[in-house]
């Protein structure tokens, strides 16, 4: 079992950046695979970011490849999304979640995470 608070989220305008973090609790947090998906209202929620247990190695969805960039530090139980040059339509809910499957990870074949964290809602304005 994981347990998973984001926080980080807010309001913020057009160009501007947010970095949003993850602690992770109770199971042994280096074996699990971490990542972000986010949902904007009336939508499906959608895969934005994964970073390997190990490696790491890094995906991302293609609408915010360049802009948003995943870490984590094994030693803390973290892990952050950082993201730049953010857009209107990058407001959503988005979601820390934890796997030790990748592919569930990242929403491979209509998939999902196991654990999630509660949300934190990434507003940006026009």
């Amino acid at each position: 079992q994981v347990q998973l608070v984001e926080s980080g989220g807010g309001l913020v305008q057009a160009g501007g950046s947010l970095r949003l973090s993850c602690a992770a609790s109770g199971d042994d947090f280096s074996r699990y695979h971490m990542g972000w998906f986010r949902q904007a209202p009336g939508k499906e929620r959608d895969f934005v970011a994964a970073i390997t247990w190990s490696g790491p190695v890094r995906y991302y969805a293609d609408s915010i490849k360049s802009r948003f960039t995943i870490s984590r530090d094994n030693g803390k139980n973290m892990v952050d999304l950082q993201m730049v040059s953010l857009k209107p339509e990058d407001t959503a809910v988005y979601y820390c979640a934890a796997d030790l499957r990748l592919g569930q990870m990242k929403g491979d074949r209509g998939g999902l995470p196991t654990y999630w964290g509660q949300g934190t809602q990434v507003t940006v304005s026009s």
